[in-house]
């Protein structure tokens, strides 16, 4: 039998490849000869790269940029010389993580530390960069970055502005000769898992710029530099960018990446499986396993468990979920494509028990998987 193992991760208790290697076990006791493929999967969340450098099998290269404030920090990003691909995660650089609470302001934070990143993979030979924007700690639409890459933002008086927030409104035109002349030779892939427009009740400064240090007139200024930035953005690049699902992700970043760098916007999920050739591998599988902490109804809503259904639906091929704890009855289950599921929390003595022991409780709950299968 062919089993595709095909994960997340149990956060604080087993990594993707972990459970891989739980269930291997598992199987393997009942099933000596099986075929088993070890896909581990993400999101786009924390502890993708893990996930991508699975895939990608890079070094990581250390580089000193501008953190969201301007202050030097060091940042890291995955760079696999035989591919020609990078993987950037903009939080490494423009990420809240790096700014205490008080520090938080982001009408004054810049994405360029982002653009330092993907100019120095440029230069080290990228020709794919895949760039996550979880996290930000900015509402600069992407200047920022724009600006290491040589774009420049000028006024009506023709004076350049400082790449932040607040500084949107005041933009009236773009420069973009003196952009780096490679640009146009990379592929971008934007790993973003939100529909937020660009400006709006539900755009990026009403949604996300108070968990970002904005106070009530905060978000006004920047949804309001958002909106006339726009105007300056359509009219350039001949786009209607509050039309663009995602526009408003990480701060205006989502349009940012797609008229800056020509990035092409995917879910964090499609982008792994495309990463992973996920749908060539799992051709002809009896089973795909995976699994994650919690199994509840926001893992069907775009998840990994949601995105790894989709193609086993595609391929009609039986998914088996192993979770710490499932929140789901059997009927939703089944209408949700899912044919066995299990969980951890059923067996362990307590939670402390079940965060400790997963990785024996996972291939115990494979082992009695398969031997209900095989008969």
């Amino acid at each position: 039998m062919k089993f595709v193992l095909a994960p997340d991760k149990f956060k604080d208790s087993l990594t993707g490849l972990e459970f891989c290697n739980a269930v291997a076990d598992g199987i393997l006791k009942v099933i000596p000869h099986a075929e088993i493929i070890k896909l581990p999967m993400s999101d786009g969340g924390d502890g993708t790269i893990e996930v991508v450098n699975f895939y990608l099998d890079g070094e990581t290269v250390n580089v000193t940029v501008n953190n969201p404030l301007f202050q030097h920090v060091s940042a890291t990003y995955l760079y696999a010389s035989n591919s020609k691909t990078a993987y950037i995660e903009m939080a490494e650089a423009s990420g809240l993580k790096l700014l205490t609470i008080k520090d938080r302001d982001c009408k004054n934070t810049t994405t360029l530390g982002t653009g330092e990143l993907i100019l120095n993979a440029i230069n080290k030979g990228a020709k794919h960069i895949i760039l996550g924007i979880g996290g930000s700690a900015t509402n600069d639409c992407g200047i920022g970055m724009a600006k290491a890459l040589g774009y420049r933002f000028y006024n009506k008086d023709n004076k350049e502005i400082s790449p932040i927030g607040k500084n949107l409104s005041q933009i009236s035109h773009i420069d973009n000769t003196h952009v780096n002349n490679t640009l146009s030779q990379v592929t971008f892939k934007i790993a973003c898992d939100v529909i937020n427009p660009l400006y709006g009740k539900n755009g990026a400064a009403f949604i996300y710029a108070k968990q970002k240090g904005a106070s009530q007139k905060d978000i006004e200024l920047l949804d309001k530099g958002l909106k006339d930035f726009s105007i300056i953005i359509d009219s350039h690049f001949k786009i209607e960018s509050q039309s663009v699902l995602g526009a408003g992700a990480a701060g205006g970043m989502g349009i940012g990446t797609k008229v800056f760098l020509k990035g092409e916007l995917i879910s964090g999920i499609e982008l792994i499986k495309e990463l992973a050739q996920f749908d060539l591998k799992i051709k002809d599988a009896d089973w795909i396993i995976t699994g994650e902490g919690k199994l509840d109804s926001q893992t069907l809503s775009g998840k990994t468990i949601h995105g790894v259904i989709k193609s086993a639906k595609k391929h009609n091929i039986a998914v088996a979920v192993f979770c710490g704890k499932v929140e789901l009855n059997s009927a939703i289950l089944k209408q949700n494509g899912i044919s066995y599921a299990d969980e951890i929390l059923s067996k362990a003595s307590s939670f402390d028990d079940a965060m400790k022991n997963s990785y024996d409780y996972i291939s115990k709950m494979a082992s009695d998987f398969v031997k209900i299968i095989k008969d």
